[in-house]
């Protein structure tokens, strides 16, 4: 080996590590910033319990079976964990900029030597890492308060399915998180808009089958489709990685992140021309 392809792969090798470090740092600031608002946090995943909560209880209101009221309330908690993780991905993600503009910080983190994709992606894995533990935490709080029996529940395929439709949620997290970039006024309020558009059409509380056609139709370009009928079938019936749940996910998965950077990228192009980026109003 030529001493230029030495050097060659020294600086490869020394990018990769300065990149890694970075992508540590993002998830570590943020860890920090849990930490610090953790009374917040504790108070917003109590009333996300308890707002679960109210929807699984639809299922102790209906006229059915002990068990076919047990089948109801799982699949309604599914959903409600599902919508719950969803949010907490969309509020790291898409809240990036709102939360550096409320901080002061934007311009620094902008300017900071660090790629916007290893940026944006730590924020995605620190937010998966987080939306785990808080959908876990739901999870069992209401199977608890309720009485949920789930005694065939796969819950290794669960989270694997979880994990592997977060690569899909990080990269539509990437796209919102440019509305507050255009938009400082109503930019994060769209963010939010676009998880509840998400979730209408993914059958968070009830079959995609009763949607109408055309939403249907949407419905097989949205991650959250797989990951609520995987989990769901897991769930219930002890079910393992289905491949018709699995391959859509990563395709989904292998464009929704480029797309999510092109977007931003582009997004911070316009905001830094127009004057937005440290705009609070």
């Amino acid at each position: 080996m030529s001493s230029a392809d030495v050097t060659q792969a020294y600086t490869r090798r020394r990018v990769l590590r300065g990149e890694l470090i970075g992508l540590y740092g993002v998830v570590e600031r943020n860890l920090y910033l849990t930490k610090r608002y953790f009374l917040w946090d504790l108070a917003f995943l109590l009333w996300t319990i308890a707002n679960t909560l109210t929807i699984v209880f639809i299922s102790r209101g209906v006229d059915l079976s002990p068990a076919e009221q047990n089948e109801l309330a799982t699949k309604l908690l599914v959903g409600g964990v599902i919508w719950a993780f969803l949010g907490i991905i969309f509020e790291i993600v898409t809240e990036t900029v709102a939360w550096e503009r409320w901080e002061g910080t934007i311009e620094y983190t902008f300017m900071a030597p660090v790629s916007r994709p290893v940026h944006l992606i730590g924020m995605g894995v620190y937010a998966v890492l987080y939306g785990i533990v808080r959908a876990v935490a739901i999870f069992i709080a209401v199977v608890a308060f309720i009485g949920i029996h789930v005694p065939n529940a796969n819950y290794g395929a669960s989270l694997a399915l979880l994990a592997i439709a977060s690569v899909s949620f990080i990269g539509v997290g990437m796209m919102t998180a440019v509305l507050p970039l255009i938009s400082p006024e109503k930019g994060t309020q769209l963010g939010f808009v676009a998880q509840g558009l998400m979730l209408v059409v993914s059958g968070v509380y009830y079959p995609v089958e009763v949607l109408p056609d055309w939403m249907q139709w949407i419905a097989k370009f949205s991650p959250a489709t797989y990951a609520l009928r995987g989990i769901r079938d897991s769930i219930l019936n002890g079910a393992g990685l289905a491949w018709d749940d699995v391959w859509p996910l990563l395709v989904i998965g292998l464009f929704s992140i480029p797309i999510g950077l092109l977007v931003f990228k582009a997004g911070e192009r316009y905001a830094k021309k127009n004057g937005k980026l440290k705009r609070s109003g």
